[in-house]
């Protein structure tokens, strides 16, 4: 895994607009990271990448956002259970063809195909966060 080191909100998010031209449809990305390290502002970076010009939120409560069915960026801080995730049908759109970002991935681990990409966001102090990809 590469490994970038941003100064701040804007370079995180530039950053994951770059990172977004490697990315295919169906990529399955788990966005792993302490609470506050910067998931929701990769997400957003992805996001412009892709040329999504919505704005991205964190899907805290919805615990999945569909943006054009291009993007699907979940947050299964959330889920207790892998039947929880099941009945809520997160599993299902890792086929539609979209990219999926996943925060707090562990969660739904089971329900997770076999082949997905991972970014690791930690957060060195209150703007400088490393990213492993």
């Amino acid at each position: 895994m590469a490994k970038i080191i941003t100064s701040s909100r804007e370079e995180t998010e530039r950053f994951a607009r770059e990172y977004a031209k490697t990315l295919s449809a169906g990529d399955v990305v788990l966005l792993d990271g302490d609470m506050g390290a910067g998931k929701t502002v990769f997400s957003k970076g992805v996001a412009a990448g892709l040329g999504i010009e919505e704005e991205v939120t964190s899907p805290t409560y919805a615990y999945m956002n569909d943006y054009d069915g291009r993007l699907f960026h979940y947050d299964c801080y959330r889920i207790e259970s892998v039947e929880q995730a099941e009945n809520l049908g997160l599993a299902d759109y890792f086929d539609m063809g979209g990219i999926c970002l996943i925060e707090w991935a562990q969660n739904i681990a089971p329900l997770l195909p076999r082949k997905v990409k991972r970014v690791v966001i930690k957060k060195l102090d209150e703007n400088r966060r490393e990213i492993e990809y």
